[in-house]
């Protein structure tokens, strides 16, 4: 197999064609007449975690409600450990992303007197299964922006800690592109599939989170030399048990309680963040009052087929299963359960240490949604947030004349993540296909599920089954480095199990370096049962001599704001 190289020139390069992704190219071009290049591995009219579609809007600054209120229900949320420069700046922007998206044509529902109409505290109910596409033609619109589909991005051009590019490879075409920009921006998403998954064998893509979010831009990062923060405060979310469905849309929506089988109500017995609400239901189900569920029975024909509409506007599996067994949600309480772990700096505060302009340590190299730490309970709209910070940035950096790349070709060292090795054949090396391939990558989720505290493990771990999980992975890593592809499409697949490789060791070193349990259900370490207050800090790392060296940083105190 052999790749033909191909050289591409843009001025602004954005990896990840998702929400994040397409806000800050559509953003970057109303102030500015520089090109844009977004390069998306699947097809960006339905890419990202927006693809099936969204039914509301989770991050939105209500009347009467402040940007400041939204920080402190984000810091409150994760247990203090949070950015609150990044919470305020996004915060600020969520009303007018909003706005922009209505005038794009999302379809958000309004009241009788024509205001937003509300789902809850900070949610708006939308009409959202059109989201993604409704983005995609926005961005085909604008003549400044070139998408490359179907490609995948494995490594960055970086020389001296200034980016200058990224490689690719075309995933139906034998191309290996060469990308050179003057800034490029992650949006990427955050990582699935690290841990064995809810629904095994043939059901195993029925998770909550993009089964195509491999962890790509972390692994990236990481490779690079980019700092990186609070991995450990992985997302576990509290779904309806089989399809992997949103509760958020039950319990808002219609006001649904958590009882256990005794239909008892045990959520005020908990603490009423997002893990404590995971917590209480792992909790209730190991002390033998499972399975728990959602209240349902009891609502209203009315808030019924509601609730079956909104489910196809977003998990549209839910719908028909309850129509499939005739038991709608009126006639029987929704039985929930709590997924494997995630690592996504959308919903917990995981991913690129960054500075207010969404620059991560790796100077003209951005990131945002998913990608960016420091920041949790984002969302869609804080993702678009997110999305025009990074690309205002971006601008900035390129128009301060900062020294930038002529060719990123000229900056072509040894790739460590080099794609014709795994072409190359001979005795040393495994044969591969998709069915090794698989047989690694489950051979990784059991590791990590067993001893990294996974489902099997109700999420709790030890410094010694850390270590057990760190011997593995290396051993496993050692194999997939092994691995044969017959073409490009498996050449994507074995770079994705090692991204996910590398950002499981990365993950094992968070979590021993925080010795606490501070998230409650989300990381529950067995030999430090409880939250301490000298680990009241971020928990930082880089990856140096194949080894991630911790660096642990202060909070950023009220009212301050953290530059590089």
């Amino acid at each position: 197999m052999k790749l033909r190289v191909e050289s591409v020139f843009t001025d602004f390069l954005i990896v990840g064609g998702g929400a994040a992704g397409c806000y800050a190219a559509l953003s970057f071009c109303e102030r500015s007449d520089k090109s844009v290049l977004i390069a998306e591995k699947a097809h960006i009219k339905r890419s990202g975690c927006l693809a099936a579609g969204v039914n509301a809007l989770n991050a939105y600054i209500l009347p009467g409600g402040t940007p400041r209120d939204y920080v402190d229900y984000a810091r409150r949320d994760a247990g203090g450990i949070v950015r609150g420069d990044l919470l305020i700046t996004m915060s600020e922007g969520l009303n007018r992303v909003t706005r922009k998206m209505e005038r794009l044509g999302l379809t958000i529902l309004k009241n009788p007197d024509g205001g937003y109409a509300a789902r809850g505290k900070r949610n708006l109910k939308i009409n959202g299964e059109n989201i993604k596409p409704i983005l995609a033609g926005a961005v085909s619109k604008e003549p400044r922006i070139t998408v490359l589909n179907r490609v995948c991005v494995f490594e960055y051009i970086v020389g001296d800690n200034r980016i200058y590019g990224a490689y690719a490879v075309g995933i139906d075409k034998p191309v290996l592109y060469i990308i050179s920009a003057k800034a490029v921006l992650c949006a990427t998403g955050g990582a699935a599939g690290l841990y064995k998954p809810n629904n095994p064998g043939f059901s195993r893509h029925k998770m909550w989170y993009p089964p195509f979010n491999t962890g790509a831009g972390y692994a990236m990062g990481i490779r690079a030399g980019a700092e990186m923060t609070t991995l450990e405060m992985r997302f576990i979310a509290l779904r309806c048990k089989d399809t992997i469905a949103p509760t958020g849309t039950l319990a808002q929506g219609v006001g649904a309680k958590q009882i256990n089988a005794l239909g008892d109500e045990y959520e005020q017995k908990y603490d009423l963040t997002t893990s404590g609400r995971l917590h209480g239901t792992v909790a209730e189900n190991l002390e033998g009052r499972g399975p728990c569920c959602l209240r349902t029975v009891g609502i209203s024909r009315r808030q019924d087929i509601d609730l079956q509409k909104a489910y196809l506007n977003m998990a549209p599996g839910q719908t028909l299963r309850w129509i499939e067994s005739g038991n709608t949600p009126s006639a029987r309480n929704v039985e929930i359960d709590g997924t494997e772990p995630y690592i996504t700096g959308g919903h917990t505060a995981s991913g690129y240490w960054v500075n207010t302009g969404r620059e991560t340590t790796i100077k003209g190299l951005f990131a945002a949604g998913d990608a960016a730490g420091g920041c949790p309970q984002k969302y869609v709209t804080g993702a678009f947030a997110e999305g025009e910070i990074a690309a205002l940035a971006a601008l900035k950096y390129m128009d301060d004349g900062q020294k930038t790349a002529g060719s990123a070709r000229a900056r072509q060292g040894a790739s460590s993540l080099d794609p014709f090795k795994f072409f190359s054949r001979g005795a040393e090396r495994s044969s591969a296909g998709l069915g090794e391939i698989d047989r690694l990558e489950e051979e990784m989720q059991s590791i990590m599920d067993e001893h990294a505290g996974g489902i099997s493990r109700h999420y709790r771990y030890s410094e010694a089954s850390l270590k057990t999980a760190d011997e593995k992975i290396r051993a496993l890593s050692e194999r997939a480095d092994l691995l044969t592809a017959g073409n490009t499409r498996e050449l994507v697949y074995i770079f994705e199990l090692t991204e996910r490789l590398l950002l499981c060791r990365a993950l094992i070193a968070h979590l021993a370096a925080r010795r606490e349990t501070r998230w409650r259900g989300f990381a529950e370490n067995t030999d430090y049962p409880d939250a301490d207050g000298a680990f009241l800090k971020y928990i930082n790392s880089r990856f140096e001599d194949d080894e991630f060296r911790i660096i642990f940083r202060g909070l950023v105190a009220e009212g301050e704001v953290y530059e590089h």
